[in-house]
């Protein structure tokens, strides 16, 4: 099978590795969505790996036992190889389960882990059903495309009496203005990238903020009658923009993070008793409601898969996402 590499500094292609071996309940998935997060910094910086990408949506085609799922099922693949059976998992928060498990040792493989490819391994009980009237890449952003910001909102209740600030309008965040949307919320974002404002507003935002403009903050209190947004998430884990977030919130307002990476710098005690909170993933248990998202976000999540590319041309999908000129990109892995 052909699996995405990256083989020095802005150097990458596709390689030929073995089909992935199953074995217990792990299952063999032909990929026919592979969403793209943020390789793009391993190929800008040549970090040489044929272990990309953790989102994908695509057809069952091997079950090594009977399971939760049949050959011929379309599911969305969801991230990790949790262990299935500790506390974080029983509960639905699988993401944060301490004891993953080694699926390449346990299925005597020497793949199958990466999505950046054209079959990857999973878990039965992490590949979720795509209702037949939705769309494979539109079942894909179940994952990175909507997860993060439909997790946070889910934490913060998020309803038609809020006001959102959404930080940060990359993919995470353009998928937080289409959770905002649904949720019939009032959404403003903060963004400097002229490309990313222009689609976020597309997608439902009522303004986009330049975060360099030093009346930013002064226009937020302005919008809001002086109180400040109710809730806040910001997508981009750079102190500067986590600061503005907090301080856009009204007090007794809530702050989701959903950006990875880099260091949160908070006051102490907390301002005005503002609540504050990382976000990663959602709960399993909220499947059904992410596809009710999904299902009633198609014009939305059209525009927010701006690009797809065969499998084969990952570097210029790379470099496409390194402009900045894109939403969501899709890889094809079947197509040429």
């Amino acid at each position: 099978m052909w699996v995405a590499s990256i083989t020095g500094p802005r150097q990458g292609g596709c390689v030929e590795r073995p089909e992935p071996r199953i074995a217990r309940e792990f299952v063999k998935v032909k990929i026919l969505s592979a969403p793209m997060c943020t390789e793009s910094r391993a190929y800008r910086d040549g970090h040489i790996t044929s272990s990309l990408g953790h989102e994908a949506a695509g057809e069952v085609v091997e079950i090594a036992q009977p399971g939760r799922v049949k050959v011929g099922d379309r599911v969305a693949v969801m991230p990790q190889f949790p262990c299935g059976s500790c506390e974080r998992c029983t509960d639905g928060d699988y993401i944060h389960c301490e004891h993953g498990v080694d699926a390449k040792a346990i299925c005597n493989s020497e793949t199958g882990t990466a999505t950046y490819a054209q079959y990857c391994i999973k878990q039965d009980w992490l590949l979720l059903p795509i209702p037949d009237d939705i769309p494979i890449d539109h079942g894909a952003m179940a994952c990175c495309g909507l997860g993060p910001a439909f997790g946070a909102m889910q934490r913060m209740k998020v309803d038609a009496f809020d006001t959102v600030l959404i930080v940060g309008l990359g993919p995470v965040g353009l998928g937080a203005v289409i959770n905002g949307v649904f949720r019939n919320a009032r959404v403003l974002g903060v963004e400097s990238h002229p490309y990313r404002a222009r689609l976020a507003r597309e997608l439902g935002a009522e303004t986009v903020l330049d975060p360099n403009d030093p009346e930013a903050l002064k226009q937020i209190r302005s919008l809001t009658g002086g109180r400040g947004v109710d809730k806040a998430m910001d997508c981009t884990a750079v102190p500067a923009a986590q600061r503005f977030a907090i301080e856009a919130t009204r007090r007794r307002g809530h702050v989701s993070f959903v950006g990875w990476g880099g260091k949160i710098e908070v006051e102490n005690p907390v301002p005005a008793g503002r609540v504050l909170q990382g976000c990663w993933h959602w709960n399993l248990h909220d499947s059904h409601r992410m596809m009710q998202v999904i299902r009633r976000s198609r014009t939305l999540l059209d525009k927010l898969i701006t690009h797809t590319f065969p499998l084969k041309r990952v570097a210029d999908a790379w470099d496409l996402q390194l402009t900045g000129e894109c939403g969501k990109v899709v890889l094809k892995p079947w197509e040429e």
